[in-house]
């Protein structure tokens, strides 16, 4: 999949500058977890790894790293004959190298992944969350007042978000502008639901009919509402509607229309409070960068125009 960024206000800047070469270290072996746990991913269980006694005690001692995911967002982490795979889960496998520590990842609708931060069901949230101001300050996206303790990001992606509809039923949609007086299906709390309300304010200002949104829990209910005639169109982000474009009927139900918008960067969130954590993190990710094992993760899932060439906390505008 190839990616044609067209930012809506302030750009990305640059991040190159990479880092110098390590060894790449040992060899992964995934395993699976019961109850609420879906995958625990990572590297031995000694102190052996580069960036073991970098992490703050407790999880030394558990060696996991407690993972908030909502794990239905392919190809950025999905199910597979009951295995969590995806982009997430190979870079966190990566990570657990440098780390030696598992990843377990634990399934929960994407709306409530930073709750469960705070209330530290899990240490980190990992679910192609987008990284911004509102989410560093802790900033409720519709009222723009403080709502919560904001949370650190360790950026390793980049993603635009795309609009969808039926294949050979665009009704004319091709900018965001287009869908003012139709309906459009997103997944609850995301970027695209924040943009989709945004843009039916601006279509209501210009005397051109709100947009009606209908949002659920995962995008997947959103692809099967569209599939079914229910909306106009469909938005998510770009690798996600690229996937369900490829893959959903064989390539015969969806075809992407426009170009991508609010290009941004994908964060690993942490609390505030836990520097240590997020600075090992950090390192982690910079490590696997410089080895190349997580440009061999991007060229995996064809999303190779999202790749980052350095490790960033808090890169989002």
């Amino acid at each position: 999949m190839t990616a044609s960024f067209t930012p809506r206000g302030a750009t990305l800047k640059s991040r190159m500058a990479p880092v110098g070469a390590i060894a790449v270290v040992g060899v992964l072996l995934l395993t699976g977890c019961g109850d609420q746990t879906d995958k625990a991913t990572g590297g031995s269980n000694t102190n052996s790894a580069p960036l073991f006694n970098q992490l703050p005690k407790e999880i030394q001692s558990a060696k996991v790293i407690k993972v908030g995911s909502d794990i239905n967002y392919p190809p950025v982490e999905f199910k597979k004959n009951g295995q969590v795979m995806g982009i997430d889960p190979d870079i966190a496998d990566a990570l657990g190298k440098q780390l030696g520590v598992k990843f377990e990842f634990n399934n929960g609708t994407f709306d409530t992944l930073l709750s469960g931060l705070r209330s530290k069901r899990y240490d980190i949230a990992m679910s192609a969350m987008t990284d911004n101001k509102g989410r560093q300050e802790g900033v409720d996206p519709d009222t723009g007042k403080k709502a919560g303790e904001g949370v650190d990001f360790v950026d390793y992606f980049t993603a635009g978000v795309s609009i969808y509809t039926k294949k050979g039923d665009t009704k004319g949609i091709k900018t965001w502008d287009d869908l003012c007086g139709k309906k459009i299906v997103v997944q609850r709390g995301t970027v695209s639901h924040d943009l989709a309300k945004s843009q039916s304010k601006t279509c209501q200002k210009n005397g051109k009919g709100k947009i009606s949104i209908e949002a659920f829990g995962n995008d997947t209910e959103a692809q099967t509402r569209l599939r079914g005639g229910g909306a106009a169109a469909g938005s998510s982000d770009f690798p996600v509607a690229a996937y369900a474009v490829k893959t959903s009927g064989g390539g015969k139900d969806f075809e992407l229309v426009g170009d991508q918008v609010e290009a941004a960067p994908y964060g690993i969130a942490v609390a505030k409070k836990n520097t240590q954590l997020r600075d090992a993190l950090k390192q982690a990710l910079a490590l696997i960068i410089a080895n190349g094992e997580y440009d061999k993760i991007i060229a995996k899932w064809g999303v190779k125009d999202g790749a980052v060439t350095k490790a960033i906390i808090n890169g989002g505008k």
